[in-house]
């Protein structure tokens, strides 16, 4: 049974009706349709308007909660986006106040450990420091892992892939059981956007060999792999532009919004049009489509949105 079945057969819920509102400027009209559907059968979950842990406690209710994908004793794998050695305000990397909250539930749902890790870009040991997300894992009883070091990863052949067929993965998250993607909104100089997909990146030792050989189709074998159980996207500070690292905090956009899905493709898509682009402007979501991965029009998926 998968796990819309299970939530349809096992929730007892009434209808719940979206409010109808429109945000100007730099949101479009993203948020202005309103949906009345079972929260079982939600796709995807928009909210915003909050703080980001607050933002998520209330959308994760929408699937469920938490116990719907961490059960007791399992280990769940986190994988945020700390790549960068800036501090939150900057936009480069997940807030640190989403993560700690994520892993909040997860070890409320019974998990027997939560591991947090980023093959970053800048120095690891400041990423993480700078980054807030060191100690945001520690103060919420996760534990943060190196990533630096070439041991750390197992190869594996990616069976989809048509460009990048086999990489080596981060060891925490083949052991892991449950495996949530925790990517930032924010612009990048190669694919004009980066979100769940390309955060995946993170996951990998030789990132080079995708910027060598087709970045976008990379991207979306990639994806064909180990899709995550969950998508969260922290779209609180969003670099509009200068990404992915900034420049300043003049590059940023306080959007304090977050978009959650159990499938990367609907998170991606929703993502760019919250950011201003359509997804066919973005070529590895279009191929993530057409591999079958997930679905890039969102027209016919069912949407909740929350305004906080």
């Amino acid at each position: 049974m998968n796990r819309r079945d299970f939530f349809r057969k096992s929730l007892q819920a009434g209808l719940l009706t979206g409010a109808a509102v429109t945000f100007p400027g730099v949101y479009g009209n993203y948020f202005a349709k309103s949906s009345r559907i079972l929260p079982s059968a939600y796709d995807l979950v928009a909210i915003k308007g909050g703080e980001p842990e607050a933002m998520f406690d209330e959308a994760i209710k929408m699937f469920g909660g938490m116990k719907a994908f961490v059960k007791k004793n399992q280990k769940v794998c986190l994988k945020p986006n700390i790549g960068w050695d800036v501090t939150p305000e900057r936009g480069g990397n997940t807030n640190p106040k989403l993560v700690k909250r994520v892993i909040e539930h997860c070890l409320e749902a019974g998990a027997k450990d939560v591991y947090v890790f980023d093959h970053t870009c800048d120095d690891w040991k400041r990423c993480y420091s700078n980054s807030g997300i060191e100690k945001a894992v520690k103060d919420a009883g996760g534990k943060i892992v190196p990533a630096d070091t070439e041991n750390y990863y197992q190869d594996v052949k990616i069976n989809s892939g048509k460009v990048l067929t086999q990489a080596k993965i981060h060891e925490v998250l083949l052991d892991s059981d449950v495996f949530i993607n925790i990517p930032i909104l924010k612009s990048h100089s190669s694919t004009r956007t980066t979100i769940s997909m390309k955060n995946l990146m993170g996951i990998v030792w030789d990132r080079g060999y995708w910027h060598r050989n087709d970045l976008h189709q990379c991207i979306a074998d990639c994806s064909t792999y180990r899709k995550p159980d969950l998508n969260i996207v922290d779209a609180y500070f969003v670099m509009k532009r200068n990404g992915p690292r900034g420049v300043s905090v003049n590059d940023v956009t306080t959007m304090k919004s977050q978009l959650i899905s159990t499938n990367m493709v609907v998170a991606d898509a929703a993502a760019a049009k919250l950011f201003g682009v359509e997804p066919d402007e973005i070529p590895y979501i279009k191929i993530a489509d057409a591999m079958g991965v997930g679905k890039k029009d969102l027209s016919s998926l069912n949407i909740k949105r929350i305004i906080m």
